[in-house]
């Protein structure tokens, strides 16, 4: 997989990695490697919903100014 998965990619990759954190089925040896990976994944998707909360809030504006808009006509 590469290094800047998609949000749904992401998403997946880290679920497995905590499916298998939680199954035990990882070595000691691997287990930093893994949570410095999730770490990564989770910046990526925290990253990738903060900007569409904004994208969906100028939306949400655009529509109430053009709504205000209407109103006073």
């Amino acid at each position: 997989m590469n290094n800047k998965p998609n949000y749904t990619e992401a998403f997946e990759e880290l679920q497995a990695i905590v499916a298998e954190i939680e199954g035990g089925e990882i070595s000691v040896d691997e287990l930093s490697d893994k949570v410095k990976r999730a770490a990564l994944l989770i910046k990526i998707c925290k990253n990738k919903l903060t900007a569409t909360e904004g994208d969906v809030n100028k939306i949400l504006n655009e529509l109430e100014s053009t709504e205000e808009i209407k109103e006073e006509e």
